[in-house]
């Protein structure tokens, strides 16, 4: 069984016997229309494109509702599309990870061509500037990830010769507008907040900076600036697709699956002919289109305004997700774990999580309407976190925890603040809070040393906390001010706030000795 079959055929029964869902539409229909009158270019070829956008779009094929693939162009890592798209005709096999042990299985045919999008690939390139003086196109979309997006003083310098992204794609709305100035819409689908203003950003420096080099006429940044020619909305994203997984590869194997392998490039991309991603997923997009869209919503797209968009983003990140997530990475470290997953099974743990979700943090919720917020963390409680396929570590998501916290604690403290709810009902965050001091002392539970997880701010924070032990018996935990204070990393003063006592006291019972993590995280979970 390879993925080449599916293009040259015939297709052996062994294909359906093993459980593998097959595209319904004719491919090569589809393939024709798109190469016509393409709507959708996607920039960034890797494994959330495949597993999401591009799947999503398979759906809609397969309704008979629609007869446009997707063109994938890659701006960064090449070999992707030499490597993982093309040897197969540009399909891929899509794993989908239930939380129960279990895995679906789709062939993904979307895709009609794959391209390297760089002058220096004249074939390509040349294909790109076809596709983007098309009077169809519709959409150009991203998955190039948050930095993917930056551009430099020297990139900007270098007119239409840009090695950035951003700068690749204005030199491409530049042969758009040259062709008629016909509307187009840039849509980020990157998991970065506000996303669509980053795209944004990077176009109107660098068209800004060729029209003060001579480069392009003032019109042309006039173009990019006019939201009725070209739109740059906001999106939600929420998958997870890790690298290919070796137990993904040994099911395969064992089906008699031949394209199980891993690619890994120069650049030090983990990729393969097959994607394995988590089973939840949603996508909420601004619906902010200047010519027109591909009908996602047929396959699970939420359109919705601005404003529905950003309370979904906060939702996620100041309630249902991102802090239950820092949560578990702060104590999963305490307690020596080094998977998420089977910090699940730990009732203490779970119990903290669960709680804080569903007590303290959704009284103060963003519901955006468009998602219920108890489903969401009920998903998350239930099926995302405790999937065993999802090798994610509490030491990755511990990364940068210094820049997260604010987002998603003190928000909702402000919250409490700004509604008039009483603080004092807050037990669960301020414990998570006291384990972040805990944390930067780099002692497990057990009395064994750690290396807390990069952050900028690390050695400085680490310094407030040197003075402490773990130990059992009085000391001065006076220091833990210094921390408590620092608006910076909290989003607040936590003493002003009436918080700082109370967190400091239960620092004060997590430094109480080896063992004492667990004391106090199962005494303050068991009361709440």
């Amino acid at each position: 069984m390879k993925l080449t079959d599916i293009e040259h055929g015939p297709i052996s029964p062994v294909w359906e016997e093993k459980g593998y869902q097959l595209p319904q539409f004719d491919r090569e229909a589809v393939k024709a229309k798109t190469a016509a009158q393409p709507t959708w270019v996607h920039f960034g070829a890797g494994n959330i494109f495949r597993a999401f956008p591009a799947a999503i779009l398979q759906q809609v094929l397969d309704s008979g509702k629609y007869d446009r693939g997707v063109i994938v162009a890659e701006s960064f890592d090449y070999e992707i599309i030499d490597k993982a798209y093309r040897p197969y005709d540009n399909l891929s096999l899509l794993v989908c990870l239930q939380s129960d042990g279990s895995i679906q299985k789709k062939v993904i045919a979307s895709v009609t061509e794959s391209l390297k999008a760089d002058p220096q690939f004249a074939e390509d390139w040349a294909r790109l500037v076809e596709v983007f003086c098309a009077p169809s196109l519709e959409m150009v979309s991203f998955t190039i990830t948050e930095k993917g997006y930056g551009f430099s003083p020297a990139d900007l310098e270098k007119g239409m010769g840009a090695q950035f992204a951003m700068g690749k794609i204005t030199a491409l709305l530049y042969e758009r507008y040259k062709a008629g100035a016909m509307p187009l819409t840039l849509q980020s689908m990157d998991n970065c907040s506000h996303n669509g203003d980053k795209v944004k950003a990077g176009v109107w420096a660098y068209a800004e900076k060729w029209a003060e080099m001579g480069i392009v006429p003032a019109g042309f940044v006039d173009y990019v600036k006019d939201e009725s020619k070209i739109s740059y909305p906001w999106s939600m994203i929420d998958k997870i697709t890790p690298r290919p997984d070796a137990k993904v590869q040994k099911m395969l194997e064992e089906d008699g699956f031949e394209d199980n392998y891993t690619i890994v490039t120069e650049r030090h991309t983990f990729t393969a002919p097959f994607v394995n991603a988590e089973e939840t997923e949603y996508l909420v997009i601004e619906d902010k289109y200047t010519n027109g869209r591909p009908p996602l919503e047929l396959g699970g797209v939420m359109y919705a305004d601005r404003e529905t968009v950003d309370k979904v983003e906060k939702m996620k990140v100041c309630t249902c997700l991102n802090p239950l997530h820092t949560a578990m990475s702060i104590y999963g470290c305490l307690l020596d774990y080094t998977l998420i997953s089977a910090e699940m099974a730990d009732e203490d743990i779970r119990g903290l999580i669960t709680k804080m979700g569903y007590i303290e943090a959704m009284p103060v919720v963003v519901d955006p309407g468009v998602l219920k917020p108890a489903d969401f963390i009920g998903a998350v409680l239930n099926r995302r976190l405790p999937n065993p396929f999802m090798p994610d570590a509490p030491q990755r998501i511990a990364t940068d925890t210094s820049q997260k916290l604010s987002i998603r604690f003190g928000e909702t403290i402000k919250a409490y603040i700004a509604q008039g709810l009483d603080l004092h009902e807050l037990v669960l965050i301020p414990l998570v809070l006291a384990g972040y001091a805990r944390y930067l002392k780099g002692i497990d539970d057990a009395g064994k040393a750690f290396e807390p997880s990069p952050d900028p701010l690390l050695a400085e924070l680490s310094a407030i906390v040197a003075p402490l032990e773990v130990k059992e018996g009085p000391q001065d935990f006076s220091c833990l001010k210094q921390l408590y204070t620092r608006k910076d990393v909290f989003g607040l003063d936590l003493y002003e706030a009436g918080l700082g006592e109370k967190i400091e006291g239960m620092a004060a019972e997590l430094y109480a000795g080896p063992g004492a993590v667990r004391k106090t995280l199962h005494k303050y979970v068991s009361a709440r």
